[in-house]
């Protein structure tokens, strides 16, 4: 079920300063209020040469520094980090998901709060960036992020194999592996 499904139309905060505090506060926020087995995930682009930035961030980075661009807007988000990255010649980066599994295990024995499991699991697919802008599938920093093992950017790469191979692929693969056990 989505959150749409729950009828869940908020905007779920996400105020952590890791990407394993902001899917579980999603997660937490979904099972705390609604009472239902739930995950969540936060994802981020971590750039060495800019000690992991845009990171948590990645979503909103252009907007950090002007309150004029709209969160979300990747042609913004991307011209910022070119622009910081400048002639670097570290361009290593990586996509980093991590999701948030939170399960209703048992009841306390006097009835009065069930007792819940959270599991968190991670996906993460090392690369670098670009000098510019190449391809035109996916969203986000896709354009300018090209996979280890790889010639191309994932914007290029089509969503087949961005699907296969990507961050949230194998955070997700470890959630289904969890799952089936």
């Amino acid at each position: 079920m989505s959150l749409k499904d729950i009828n869940c139309d908020v905007d779920i905060p996400e105020t952590g300063q890791t990407l394993q505090e902001n899917a579980l506060q999603k997660a937490r926020y979904v099972y705390d209020n609604y009472h239902l087995d739930c995950f969540a995930d936060d994802t981020g682009l971590e750039v060495e040469a800019l000690n992991g930035a845009p990171g948590i961030y990645s979503a909103r980075y252009a907007s950090l520094e002007n309150p004029q661009c709209q969160p979300h807007d990747s042609e913004a988000n991307m011209s910022r980090l070119l622009r910081e990255l400048g002639e670097n010649n570290n361009r290593r980066a990586r996509f980093r998901t991590v999701i948030a599994l939170i399960q209703k295990r048992d009841v306390c024995p006097c009835g009065c709060t069930s007792i819940k499991q959270e599991h968190l699991f991670d996906g993460i697919v090392d690369g670098e960036i670009t000098r510019e802008r190449s391809g035109a599938e996916g969203f986000g920093y896709d354009p300018i992020f090209r996979p280890d093992g790889y010639d191309k950017t994932f914007a290029e790469l089509g969503a087949d194999i961005k699907n296969q191979i990507s961050h949230r692929a194998r955070a997700t693969q470890k959630l289904c592996e969890f799952l089936k056990r």
